[in-house]
């Protein structure tokens, strides 16, 4: 699928970018738009294919990575497209009867402590003035958005990282008041981390095509103190 991107570059001076997590399918969507933007002078990737030994489970290679990237920025928008649906052979919980201790520890280092861990490390990278970090979230890590349950894990955990992003937004604006922090929901989008789970959903879309709708939802961000929650449509998703 040939999707187009914005018509208008999401910042209006020249601009460098980072994306973490380049290797997934939306990582590397991300990545080729942005590279396919005249403005941006530069695109930074990192994930675990092209930076051995990369590891959200281990702090230390998230400083030393972060710290390997530093002379390609600052980045006015540094992306973060890292995460997991399925761990240890285990998918999404329907019930209470499926938890297990094991795989909920590790959901939560995977897709809640270890994406702001990266923050911490990547924040000094970010340019002063208008400048975007944004990471991948999730609806289903919407507390008033829960009307089905099932997902323990997962939900909890994203749940728990728009917290901390919320929380991150809020004292790195006091430096940048520019600075957008946003939690991003890409939309049910066909990639191997999905693909055991969206048989039976509808509208599923192309890498390609909720990367574009995101970066018209990051061009088109207001002022907000603390973290946006949108959607690949630019809409606003209620904690």
């Amino acid at each position: 699928m040939n999707i187009s991107l914005p018509l208008h570059s999401i910042f209006h001076s020249e601009y460098r970018a980072l994306v973490v997590g380049s290797s997934g399918a939306i990582g590397k969507a991300f990545a080729d738009a942005l590279k396919g933007d005249p403005k941006c002078k530069h695109v930074q990737t990192l994930s675990r294919k092209s930076h051995q030994g990369f590891d959200l489970l281990n702090e230390k290679s998230l400083e030393s990575f972060a710290e390997n990237c530093r002379d390609s920025g600052p980045y006015q928008i540094i992306i973060d497209a890292t995460g997991v649906l399925k761990i240890d052979g285990f998918g999404p919980e329907k019930s209470l009867s499926a938890l297990k201790h094991d795989v909920l520890v590790k959901n939560f280092e995977i897709n809640t402590i270890g994406p702001i861990l990266m923050l911490k490390y990547l924040a000094p990278l970010l340019a002063g003035g208008p400048s975007i970090y944004a990471k991948l979230s999730a609806r289903v890590g919407s507390i008033s958005d829960n009307k089905k349950g099932g997902w323990y894990g997962y939900r909890a955990a994203k749940a728990g990282l728009n917290m901390l992003l919320q929380t991150a937004g809020l004292e790195l604006q006091r430096r940048n008041p520019n600075l957008h922090i946003v939690a991003l929901q890409p939309g049910t989008v066909k990639s191997s981390l999905s693909s055991p789970f969206i048989d039976s959903v509808p509208g599923v879309l192309e890498p390609e095509e909720s990367v574009a709708g995101m970066l018209n939802a990051l061009k088109n961000l207001t002022p907000k103190a603390g973290a946006h929650f949108i959607d690949y449509k630019g809409q606003i998703i209620e904690w």
